[in-house]
């Protein structure tokens, strides 16, 4: 199995686990909270059968990666990008980040720049800034519902997976929109997770502003969200990104929940690969 080394901690190395698939123009799927590479299975065929090389990665902490202590920071998680990206030498590369996965899509932009880069994805993505501030009224994730999260992790792990996954595939005001057998996928995908990884990575995607990130992109980029996100509210991201980011097109899922690349996977997909072939 194929694992890049991006860091040390403990006197330990921290391995990433990653798989590529097809040939192609590079493609780099970054999974959300709280799961895996294996989050991205409906889009991995698509996108190799439209010619494209498929790379998918486990994030630190979370599927088949190393699980260290500390860094679940943006800063860092957008340097263990970075490592995998001069690891596998990809140049011209989209990289498509999927709610949390789109904060490392943001600073990796913000950090680095784009000299590898040709497209950027947002796909119901945390940016710019989740969290309610003084000087980001618009954000939709206040104090209470950050400790909401922490407390529900740090209190019953598995029961609060098996009930944010429902929210995960279904819209505000509907029903699930996937089957019972894969939520419980979902849910056990996020279960094997590091339980400090997914405690961590709650107060990174909710405090870290990416505003000033957003301002640096310089490559296309695609903004595509679900209007029934109960998680991420189109409103507060989607709608924002994509009016912060000057080469940006914003597809609107209708009646789309925050999983929008599993119970709309037809259409995000043609959406998707639309703007790469374009």
């Amino acid at each position: 199995m194929p694992y890049v080394t991006v860091a040390t901690q403990a006197d330990q190395p921290v391995e990433l686990y990653y798989e590529v698939q097809g040939t192609g123009k590079p493609v780099v799927l970054i999974h959300g909270w709280p799961l895996s590479g294996r989050a991205w299975e409906k889009q991995v065929s698509a996108l190799i059968e439209a010619g494209y090389q498929v790379i998918t990665y486990d994030r630190r902490g979370f599927g088949q990666s190393s699980k260290p202590w500390e860094g679940y920071d943006y800063n860092t998680l957008a340097q263990d990008l970075k490592a995998l990206i001069d690891e596998l030498d990809l140049r011209d590369a989209a990289i498509v980040g999927f709610s949390m996965g789109g904060g490392e899509v943001a600073r990796y932009l913000g950090l680095y720049g784009s000299d590898r880069i040709s497209k950027a994805v947002l796909a119901s993505a945390v940016p710019p800034y989740l969290f309610k501030a003084d000087d980001n009224p618009d954000g939709g994730m206040q104090e209470q519902d950050v400790q909401q999260f922490l407390e529900g992790i740090s209190g019953d792990r598995i029961a609060f997976l098996n009930d944010f996954t429902k929210n995960f595939f279904t819209p505000k005001d509907g029903k699930l929109l996937v089957s019972k057998p894969l939520r419980l996928y979902n849910r056990d995908i996020a279960a094997y997770a590091s339980p400090k990884a997914t405690y961590e990575c709650v107060k990174s995607f909710a405090y870290t502003d990416f505003r000033e990130d957003l301002k640096k992109f310089d490559v296309p980029t695609l903004v595509i969200h679900g209007n029934a996100d109960a998680i991420v509210p189109l409103e507060v991201s989607g709608e924002r990104s994509h009016d912060m980011i000057a080469d940006s097109q914003l597809h609107i899922v209708e009646g789309g929940p925050h999983g929008i690349n599993v119970t709309h996977a037809e259409e995000f997909n043609r959406v998707l690969i639309a703007f790469l072939n374009a």
